[in-house]
């Protein structure tokens, strides 16, 4: 009898131990089979990570291209149709178009190196973005709300600069010679507002190169990164109004 008893607790020992081995077994395939998944899941978001990075330079270069090509384009144009201007204007227009080329190699060379650090935010000064499309023609109200760019972060600082950019680009291409405004507001706790408005043109002649709607896609897209949306970009009682919201996180 004690004989029997012992071999069924002997019995009932190695089942046990059995079934421990194997759930520790199952347990360490579980854990290097997590540990892959993890490996991959990483390896998917730096992937990711490096895709949204060379699409935001992508972003910029066009961005940076179409304003300053634009400003190009109008000065050349300018000369075109006053060929009997006086040198003395000739010589101001070509300085202006010598210095217009200069920015755009020298705006190229601080894009591409977004590869190796992050944009210095103080560089994102909206009042001299408005300044030189000034001194290039265009008539621009400002109104900024007492917002200053280096104040938010990062990446909103970089989305508005260049949405204001792109929205002066287009008031340029597409109603030349009218006045647009620029209105900016907002704070920490309601986000910012972007507003850019500029009456239409019918029929206008454009000297500059369209670029086929492109840039409203990109506003989109730069808009929608940084979390936010473009809220209006079509005519409104004989204006185009774009208009932007994003988040300001503290």
């Amino acid at each position: 009898m004690r004989l029997a008893l012992v071999a069924v607790l002997f019995g009932v020992a190695l089942t046990g131990w059995g079934m421990l081995a194997r759930a520790r077994r199952q347990l360490v395939l579980s854990l290097a089979e997590r540990v892959r998944r993890a490996e991959e899941e990483q390896r998917r978001r730096v992937e990711q990570a490096r895709h949204a990075e060379r699409l935001a330079i992508a972003r910029d270069m066009h961005d940076v291209l179409a304003h300053r090509l634009s400003l190009l384009a109008l000065h050349a144009g300018a000369l075109e149709f006053n060929a009997r201007a006086d040198p003395e204007e000739v010589v101001e227009a070509a300085a202006v178009v010598r210095s217009s080329a200069h920015q755009a190699l020298q705006e190229l060379r601080q894009v591409i190196s977004v590869l190796r650090e992050a944009p210095v935010l103080a560089e994102l000064d909206l009042h001299a973005l408005v300044e030189e499309v000034r001194r290039a023609g265009m008539e621009v109200e400002m109104h900024d709300g007492g917002v200053r760019l280096p104040d938010l972060p990062g990446l909103t600082a970089r989305a508005a600069y260049r949405i204001v950019q792109e929205g002066l680009t287009n008031a340029r291409k597409h109603a030349p010679g009218r006045p647009v405004t620029v209105r900016l507001d907002g704070g920490p706790d309601r986000g910012l507002a972007i507003e850019v408005r500029n009456p239409v043109v019918r029929n206008a002649v454009v000297h500059a190169p369209r670029g086929e709607g492109a840039g409203l896609a990109g506003m989109r897209e730069r808009a929608e990164l940084a979390g936010g949306r473009v809220e209006q970009a079509g005519i409104e009682e004989g204006e185009f109004r774009l208009a932007v919201w994003l988040p300001w996180p503290v």
